[in-house]
C-alpha cells in the first residue's frame, strides 16, 4: 500500500492547524452518537497531505476500528474513472465525442424516446438525432436509473430488474441490450438526467479496446498509477479490510447494518459496470486525484493530455447553464444550483448561487455511500471523504466538509 503521509507543517501549506482540527470535533460526533459506523478524511494541498484523520469503525458488530489500509465501496466515484478511461481512447483517436452510441453497440440505433402516457402503455416517439459519446459523459443522453422513482421510464427500468444493480445473469453487453429497448426520458443533448451512461459507457471502452472494462482499468490505471487495492471484488485475503455496510435506521437514524447490500463485492461480479462496483482505500485514490490535480499525470505516468484534462472539466450542458435550468430534479452525487457538468464530473460554476465555499471550476463526484472527493485547481487542493453509509443524502456531509476545508484555509 501507499504510504499515507502528514506533511510535516500544515500552516506552510497554507492551513491553519487549530481550525483544521474542527474537521475532527464536527466528524467525531457523527460517530459518537451512531449516525456514522466510521470515516476517513484526507486534505491534500500542491500534492502535501495536511489533513489526515479517522474515527470510528469499519465493523460496528465487530468492533473493528477504520484503519489506513480499509477498503471502501466507492460507488459512483467510479464514474470519473470511467471517464478517464474514454477519454484515453478518445486520445488514441478511438472514436469522436459526436460519434453515435450505435457505432459501438448497435441496438441504440433503435432507441425510441417516451413522449408521454403510463408505464404500462408509454407513447414514444423517434429520435431527433443519435445518442452521442458526448451525451453519455454528460449524462444527457436521456438514460435513467430505476431507483429514482420519478417518472414512467424510471418504472420501465424496474420492470426490466434493474434497480440498485443489473438482473442475475446479465454481463454488460447484455444490460446495454436491454437499456436500448427501453425508451429515453427525453431527446438526447436537452436535458441532464443521472443514469445508466456510465455504465453504457463503459460498453463503448470494452467495445473499443477489445478489452473487458474490468482488465481496461486494471492495466490501462489502476497498475500504471500503483493503485494496488482498486477493483470490482475483495478476495478472502482482504475481505477483513472491507468496510461493512451501513443504513440509517427510519425511526432513528442510527447506523444499521445493511446486510443485503454488505454482500456486494464479496465475489466476482458477473456484471463489471462503468457507473458504479469499485472497491478502493484512501491512498488508492488520493492517487488517482493527484493524477486529476496534475493533468491527467503522476510520478511519470501520463494518462490524459493536461488540455483533455482542462476539456473535461468545463461545463458541457447545453447554452452553459447549470444543473438547476437544465437537470431533472431528481437524486444525484451533487447539488444543482450553480453547478455545471462537464465529460464525467460536476463542475462549479458559481459558489455563491451554490452557497457552499467553493472555487469557480472545482469539480467533483461522489458515490452512494456517502463518500466523495473533490479537486480545486484554483487552491490547489483535493480532498477526499470515504465512509459507508446509504444513501448519501442521509447527512449533508459533503457540503459540511467543504466548509470545515475552506475555514481552515488562512494563507
Amino acid at each position: 500500500m501507499t504510504e499515507l503521509k502528514v506533511a510535516a507543517d500544515p500552516a506552510g501549506l497554507g492551513f491553519d492547524p487549530t481550525r483544521l482540527a474542527r474537521i475532527d470535533a464536527h466528524f467525531a460526533r457523527y460517530v459518537d452518537d451512531g449516525r456514522l459506523p466510521g470515516w476517513l478524511i484526507l486534505v491534500s494541498r500542491a500534492g502535501h497531505i495536511a489533513y489526515l484523520g479517522c474515527y470510528g469503525d469499519r465493523d460496528m458488530e465487530a468492533r473493528r476500528p477504520i484503519e489506513w489500509d480499509t477498503l471502501f465501496r466507492i460507488y459512483s466515484m467510479t464514474k470519473p474513472v470511467t471517464a478517464v478511461a474514454a477519454m484515453m481512447l478518445y486520445e488514441e483517436g478511438a472514436f469522436e465525442l459526436k460519434d453515435p452510441v450505435s457505432r459501438f453497440i448497435p441496438a441504440f440505433a433503435e432507441t425510441r424516446v417516451y413522449r408521454s402516457g403510463s408505464a404500462l402503455k408509454p407513447v414514444t416517439e423517434a429520435l431527433r438525432e443519435p445518442i452521442r459519446i458526448w451525451h453519455l459523459l454528460t449524462h444527457t443522453a436521456g438514460l435513467s436509473y430505476g431507483f429514482h422513482h420519478a417518472h414512467p421510464v424510471d418504472a420501465l427500468y424496474r420492470a426490466a430488474g434493474f434497480e440498485w444493480g443489473p438482473p442475475d445473469g446479465l454481463d454488460l453487453a447484455a444490460c446495454c441490450e436491454a437499456w436500448a429497448g427501453l425508451p429515453l426520458m427525453f431527446q438526447p443533448g436537452t436535458e441532464w438526467n443521472y443514469s445508466v451512461a456510465s455504465d453504457v459507457l463503459g460498453r463503448v471502452i470494452e467495445v473499443a479496446s477489445g478489452l473487458s472494462l474490468e482488465r481496461f482499468f486494471a492495466e490501462r490505471i489502476f497498475q500504471p498509477l500503483g493503485m494496488a487495492d482498486t477493483r470490482f471484488w475483495v478476495d478472502a485475503t482482504d475481505r477483513d479490510r472491507l468496510a461493512a455496510f451501513y443504513s440509517p435506521h427510519p425511526e432513528t437514524r442510527r447506523a444499521v447494518r445493511n446486510d443485503a447490500m454488505d454482500r456486494i463485492n464479496r465475489q466476482p461480479p458477473r456484471c463489471c459496470l462503468g457507473g458504479d462496483g469499485l472497491v478502493s482505500t484512501a491512498a488508492d485514490y488520493h492517487r488517482f486525484t493527484q493524477m486529476l490535480r496534475r493533468g491527467g499525470e503522476l510520478d511519470g505516468v501520463r494518462l490524459l493530455s493536461n488540455r483533455t484534462l482542462r476539456y473535461m472539466t468545463r461545463n458541457h450542458l447545453p447554452g452553459g447553464v447549470d444543473l438547476e435550468t437544465c437537470g431533472r430534479p431528481l437524486f444525484s452525487e451533487t447539488t444543482f444550483t450553480g453547478i455545471g457538468f462537464g465529460l464525467g464530473f460536476s463542475v462549479v460554476l458559481d459558489p455563491v448561487a451554490n452557497k457552499v465555499l467553493a472555487s469557480p471550476g472545482e469539480f467533483a463526484w461522489g458515490g452512494a455511500a456517502s463518500t466523495a472527493f473533490w479537486v480545486d485547481p484554483v487552491e490547489d487542493i483535493t480532498v477526499l471523504l470515504l465512509t459507508q453509509l446509504f444513501p448519501s443524502t442521509t447527512h449533508p456531509l459533503r457540503s459540511q466538509l467543504r466548509q470545515l476545508v475552506y475555514q481552515a484555509l488562512v494563507d
